[in-house]
């Protein structure tokens, strides 16, 4: 990582400008060797060879790449990419040995905005890519308002929470518990990423302490159960006490066990499965008979 330069202001630029559509980033692209070409450092976004990076790859085969990379210097060598990502490996699927892009004088500051800022928008990112980024963005401009000498922390805090929530479509107080959830140890990070972790849930959850959560993922291992937001707050309100241990998890966890269970299938699923003509009535007739066969045939009867 270079190291840090001037203190000077962020300058959070439209995108265009900074994808290079003035007249000075323009005359400023340049062909750099792809294995020149280094990644942003604990870069929060995934680079996946799925269908989509299949569809950038032939794209660039016919067309070439249209938006260029930013980056900027090492001290080690090479250059740093702070935005164009998917772009390099789309270029290496496509046998390209070179890729356009703008070269930037920036802080480290600078160019997190900048990193995140042309990811934060891409369709159907993570719940831990979410987090991570605006983690990394709050912290930036965090970073910035003390160096504005601001007279409370507590201000600067606020206003990165509402700079991040720009263009974003989350509140500030949304952003906050995003980036919370980076304090989730990995294995409840990747539930809420499969969605089989709410992220509700897995807020409260983020709140205990490192130790407490994998002793609760151990204890949702062995019993195969994911905790209710009323569990996951009984959790957290003992978790401020004192140490939760095992036989405490086993204590809130089983009473849920008693509760009535409820079950909501969205409508549109179960469409594709009866006539437009089935009332609901009908529809929970034939569930609940597909549901005692199957109960028969596995022995729960």
């Amino acid at each position: 990582m270079p190291s840090k330069k001037r203190a000077t202001p962020i300058s959070l630029q439209p995108l265009d400008a900074l994808f290079g559509t003035n007249e000075e980033t323009n005359n400023g692209i340049c062909e750099i060797k792809i294995g020149s070409l280094h990644p942003f450092p604990n870069h929060p976004f995934q680079v996946k060879d799925d269908k989509k990076m299949e569809e950038l790859s032939e794209s660039i085969t016919q067309y070439g790449v249209l938006v260029p990379g930013i980056v900027r210097l090492r001290e080690s060598g090479g250059y740093e990419l702070v935005a164009g990502h998917r772009r390099k490996r789309a270029c290496e699927l496509a046998g390209l040995e070179k890729m356009p892009v703008i070269i930037k004088d920036l802080t480290d500051d600078e160019a997190t905005v900048i990193m995140v800022d042309s990811n934060i928008q891409r369709e159907e990112l993570l719940i831990s890519e979410k987090a991570f980024a605006y983690k990394m963005k709050y912290e930036a401009l965090k970073r910035q308002g003390k160096r504005s000498d601001l007279t409370s922390c507590q201000v600067g805090k606020k206003l990165a929470a509402e700079e991040v929530s720009q263009n974003t479509g989350d509140s500030s107080r949304q952003i906050l518990r995003y980036i919370h959830l980076t304090e989730l140890v990995a294995e409840l990070l990747e539930l809420a990423d499969e969605k089989q972790l709410p992220f509700n849930t897995a807020v409260e959850l983020s709140y205990l302490r490192t130790e407490e959560q994998q002793i609760l993922f151990q204890y949702m291992s062995n019993h195969n159960m994911v905790p209710s937001m009323k569990q996951a707050k009984e959790l957290k309100q003992i978790s401020k006490e004192r140490m939760l241990t095992y036989s405490e998890i086993d204590q809130i966890c089983m009473n849920e066990s008693t509760e009535k269970v409820q079950v909501q299938i969205p409508a549109k699923k179960l469409k594709q499965y009866f006539p437009d003509t089935y009332t609901k009535t009908q529809m929970e007739e034939i569930i609940f008979m597909l549901l005692a066969s199957w109960a028969e045939r596995e022995g729960k009867e």
